[in-house]
């Protein structure tokens, strides 16, 4: 089977390693990394590639970029969309509120690979195609360095866009509570530095109901892992409460559960011995990498082709060569 995977040539998280696995375990697999520009006009570029010769197209792109281009999107056979955001589709404050919905809707033979198995099984109530692919984490880039954690609680991430508001207010909260270090880093080195100096590592996905990655990063390098509990979706993906992870459900528990392990320097070094274990059993590129690439190769639904008109449209407009 012949893949084409198109990614985001600007993305801030280094996603290489995964794209690699992904590749080893394709049949055949070339990887085309995108700018914004030839992501917001897909046309011109998928006729230049020849892309009817392949059996499967995988983009991964923001949907703001892809709901405008939907008579293109139709013209491909064997669409995969790989989506690390559609937890966006149900959040009520998200300006992609059903965004995510109405464009799978729309292109009935593709398939959606989303990154939470909550949001895959409420799309698939909607006769959508969604097949659940957790995030995960580089395991040659970030690790356990055995290093002095000098950091005792700490969150390291963005604060800035709307679906954030709610983490936001709950970190800089904690933070006037608690001391806990909020920050950012670039990725890489520095990233993999910071996150070997902290001891416990506060997640706040709230109103998610989805784990980001950060979350797998920090138990990989050895943290305990404070994280917000999403519900149904913490044991479907095999987290433990007090066992592998800590969850909370409300600012006071998290403060109490950080008193309690501050307390107990033994509870916490297994906590963070058997994260560890976890993260890096389950939540390796190289785990998530192999599902990935079987779930694109897997048989889909029969291709329903476009309308003459916009077989016509594509081919004038962009040049594209529709499949009969």
């Amino acid at each position: 089977m012949k893949v084409m995977l198109l990614v985001m040539d600007e993305q801030r998280v280094i996603l290489d390693r995964l794209y690699e696995i992904v590749q080893q375990n394709c049949d055949e697999c070339v990887v085309y990394r995108l700018s914004k520009k030839q992501q917001m006009k897909l046309g011109p570029f998928l006729a230049s590639v020849n892309y009817q010769n392949f059996d499967r197209v995988v983009i991964f792109s923001r949907v703001k970029r892809l709901v405008p281009q939907l008579r293109v999107l139709k013209c491909i056979p064997g669409l995969v969309f790989l989506e690390h955001d559609a937890y966006q589709n149900y959040m009520p404050e998200s300006k992609y509120l059903r965004v995510y919905s109405r464009l799978y809707s729309r292109l009935p033979s593709s398939r959606a690979l989303v990154s939470g198995a909550v949001v895959a099984r409420r799309m698939q109530a909607e006769n959508i195609d969604a097949v659940f692919v957790s995030k995960g984490y580089d395991e040659q880039m970030l690790h356990n360095t055995n290093s002095v954690r000098d950091i005792p609680v700490a969150f390291l991430g963005s604060l800035k866009s709307t679906e954030y508001a709610q983490r936001r207010a709950l970190l800089e909260s904690l933070s006037q509570r608690t001391g806990m270090l909020v920050g950012r880093t670039k990725s890489g080195a520095e990233y993999l530095e910071m996150l070997n100096r902290i001891k416990i590592f506060v997640s706040a996905d709230i109103g998610m109901n989805e784990f980001m990655i950060k979350n797998f990063e920090a138990m990989a390098c050895g943290c305990v892992l404070l994280a917000w509990s999403q519900g149904e979706e913490d044991q479907l993906l095999g987290f433990r409460d007090m066992h592998n992870t800590v969850f909370y459900r409300s600012e006071d528990e998290a403060v109490e559960k950080l008193q309690l392990l501050q307390s107990d320097p033994l509870l916490t070094a297994r906590i963070a011995s058997n994260g560890q274990a976890f993260a890096e059993s389950q939540y390796s590129f190289a785990r998530v990498g192999r599902t990935l690439a079987a779930e694109i190769q897997r048989e889909m639904r029969p291709w329903q082709p476009p309308s003459v008109f916009t077989r016509l449209w594509v081919k004038l407009r962009y040049g594209m060569q529709v499949p009969e």
